[in-house]
């Protein structure tokens, strides 16, 4: 099965230390950085704000554990945003390369 992996960082530069990593690991086939989001969430009973980065791994699910253990080693957070979502379908080129790029 493939899947999409959400991960926020704190900037640009720890995007881009953890995308390298999982691309180096062959954990994933590419990883998109979107800069500049604005993040609102509860922390610590209150409600919080922050400027991040934003992760968009594709990978396959025998890869998720892997990219876990990977990116909380990396993260400067003490609860990095690491969520998985099923691919349901693709273009079929497309999904063969990710298999093919994680071989």
């Amino acid at each position: 099965m493939f899947i999409l992996i959400f991960i926020t960082a704190a900037n640009k530069k720890e995007a881009g230390k953890i995308a390298r990593g999982i691309l180096e690991h062959k954990l994933a086939a590419c990883v998109n950085i979107v800069e500049r989001i604005e993040s609102l969430f509860w922390w610590k009973s209150r409600i919080d704000q922050s400027g991040e980065s934003l992760l968009l791994v594709k990978t396959k699910k025998t890869k998720l554990s892997s990219v876990i253990k990977l990116v909380k080693s990396l993260h400067s957070y003490e609860v990095p945003e690491i969520i998985a979502l099923p691919i349901i379908a693709g273009e079929k080129k497309y999904l063969n390369w990710i298999d093919a790029s994680l071989r």
